[in-house]
């Protein structure tokens, strides 16, 4: 008798189990996993969750992500979107986070991007990123090059035995370094010609000032706020980068590109410095909707003065730009509203 009592409670777990599996409602998301970008809510409305990528907190990458942010919660907050900015390492880090599906959007340099997608370059023997796509160009960043004038050093063939800071470990500034040396003979992870310090840019800024460096690689726009800290004090100059090293470096990246530092964009700096720049853009993941990238890139577009409230770099980031620097294929969505606004064809 006991068994079949417990043989039939059981046979009625398992029926409310099914009636409540057939509710509609949806399962909780697992712990720590992200939810998907579009989901419906408990009355209906769609909603769309987005994560943009910065970098490291207080960098130009995370105050424009933030930007891009609030812009998409006061203009389609409305329609069902929130959205969100995320600091990170940097490039790739963001690259991987999109691969994740940890992320919608992520800024990123277009150099790391092209090697990630190709499989080529530090990404080389990886698994190719196949799954990124280009989204809007924002603004250049470019290879500043300072050494301290006691250093002696007048260009970067000079820098044999010194100690250098070449970027993070794993960031997109010490991969642009890698690029950079490799084009003058110089080989800082295997034969050692430099001491490298892998350090941020607040980091390098403080070893160069101490006298612990004697130059370093700063990627930035410009004016860049870390130059100009050590560009006051008269202490630094910013090293020429010429115009065969930028053919070299474009011939292994097409990201990279001739540029220069104009005169007076930093103190004593009284005229123009060939330099090396790569293209900042947005990216994002084959398989986002193309609807949302649409009204993401519509929605830069048409609050384009509060990008540039958020941090004047973004001057850069107009339709007449917009393609810059392209190294990956456009996902859909932006490929739309680039051809309703004429750029595309």
């Amino acid at each position: 008798m006991k068994r079949k009592t417990w043989i039939a409670a059981l046979a009625l777990v398992l029926v409310v189990s099914l009636i409540g599996g057939c509710t509609g409602k949806p399962a909780a998301q697992p712990e720590g996993q992200k939810p998907s970008t579009e989901q419906q809510s408990s009355g209906g409305d769609k909603q769309t969750f987005v994560t943009i990528a910065g970098a490291t907190s207080g960098g130009t990458y995370f105050l424009l992500a933030n930007a891009m942010a609030k812009i998409l919660n006061d203009k389609l907050g409305s329609q069902g979107w929130k959205a969100s900015a995320q600091s990170t390492p940097g490039t790739p880090t963001n690259i991987k986070l999109l691969g994740e599906k940890q992320i919608e959007f992520a800024f990123g340099q277009a150099g790391v991007a092209y090697e990630a997608y190709n499989g080529v370059g530090s990404y080389a023997g990886k698994p190719k990123a196949e799954y990124l796509r280009a989204v809007m160009y924002m603004y250049p960043n470019v290879l500043q090059m300072v050494a301290t004038k006691k250093s002696g050093i007048k260009s970067l063939a000079d820098v044999k035995g010194k100690t250098v800071c070449v970027g993070a470990a794993g960031s997109a500034t010490e991969l642009n370094s890698r690029d950079l040396f490799a084009q003058y003979g110089l080989d800082y992870v295997n034969r050692k010609d430099f001491k490298a310090e892998y350090t941020s840019e607040s980091q390098s800024v403080e070893l160069l000032k101490n006298g612990q460096a004697d130059v370093a690689n700063l990627v930035a726009a410009v004016p860049s706020a870390a130059m100009m800290d050590l560009t006051s004090a008269g202490e630094v100059i910013l090293l020429p980068i010429g115009l065969d090293i930028a053919d070299k470096l474009h011939n292994i990246n097409p990201a990279y590109y001739a540029d220069k530092v104009p005169a007076g964009a930093y103190p004593g700096l009284d005229k123009d410095v060939p330099v090396v720049s790569v293209a900042n853009w947005i990216f994002t993941r084959a398989d986002v909707p193309d609807e949302v990238v649409y009204n993401f890139v519509k929605a830069m577009y048409e609050n384009h003065d509060d990008l540039v409230a958020a941090h004047k770099v973004a001057q850069n980031t107009t339709l007449e730009n917009a393609l810059d620097g392209q190294t990956i294929p456009l996902h859909p969505g932006a490929e739309k509203y680039f051809k309703e606004k004429g750029v595309l064809k």
